[in-house]
């Protein structure tokens, strides 16, 4: 198996994910809480093929203040008929949470490689925006090269790459509408998993510098955050 295509048992539960990254009005918090534990996460682990929900809140870096991340079998899930139902018959609850939400940055994303030995309570997000003629070789070295180096690092226990699909991220729904701001699309996401902020951040710091990155295909500079886990839960299915 190439280093293109590597995923590892401990790797990611399934081969796409929805990465999203957004703020929360001070006013909204106790009912995004309400509505994220009681019934939006469930909702959402209740659709077939959605394996594994987190939600992530901000320590240090970059970046909106919550991460939430939605695992699934297939990328047909994320654009299927049963996912799309639910972003387009949003709850009562969900109308009023809704609006509480500010900046968002939301992807739908293929995995495109994940390693590692585990799952941390934290997690590096970077978000990359990256070259078109130098996409091969930039993932090329981050799983040939970065996601090894990465994972030799103490503390640091798996590393995982997404390419959004912008047609999928780009699908207008009621629950889209009902948010009331844009919504930026990622192009690629990495996600790095450890035990400390302090270790992720030492290791990051080292392997995926933004000159490093910049000098292998990206552009701009990268957005990171580093994210305590605050719930996790598992689908039905």
């Amino acid at each position: 198996m190439t280093p293109m295509n590597a995923q590892q048992a401990n790797g990611l539960a399934g081969d796409a994910f929805v990465a999203i990254w957004h703020d929360l009005a001070p006013e909204g918090l106790e009912t995004f809480y309400q509505w994220h534990d009681r019934e939006h996460m469930p909702e959402r682990l209740a659709i077939p093929g959605f394996r594994r929900g987190r939600r992530y809140l901000r320590v240090e870096g970059d970046g909106q203040d919550y991460f939430n991340l939605y695992e699934v079998d297939t990328f047909q899930v994320l654009v299927g008929e049963a996912y799309l139902a639910r972003l387009n018959a949003p709850t009562p609850w969900t109308k009023q949470a809704l609006p509480y939400f500010r900046n968002v940055s939301r992807g739908l994303c293929r995995v495109a490689g994940s390693q590692g030995m585990g799952h941390g309570g934290m997690i590096a997000t970077l978000r990359l925006s990256v070259a078109e003629a130098r996409a091969e070789s930039l993932q090329w070295f981050l799983l040939a090269e970065a996601f090894p180096a990465l994972l030799g690092c103490v503390g640091v226990l798996s590393a995982h790459l997404g390419v959004t699909d912008a047609a999928g991220s780009g699908i207008k729904t009621v629950e889209q509408q009902a948010r009331n701001n844009a919504t930026e699309v990622p192009s690629w996401v990495l996600l790095i998993e450890g035990t400390s902020a302090e270790r992720l951040r030492t290791a990051c710091g080292t392997t995926l510098t933004t000159a490093l990155l910049k000098e292998r295909g990206a552009v701009d500079e990268c957005i990171m955050g580093t994210y305590r886990l605050e719930s996790m839960r598992r689908g039905i299915g």
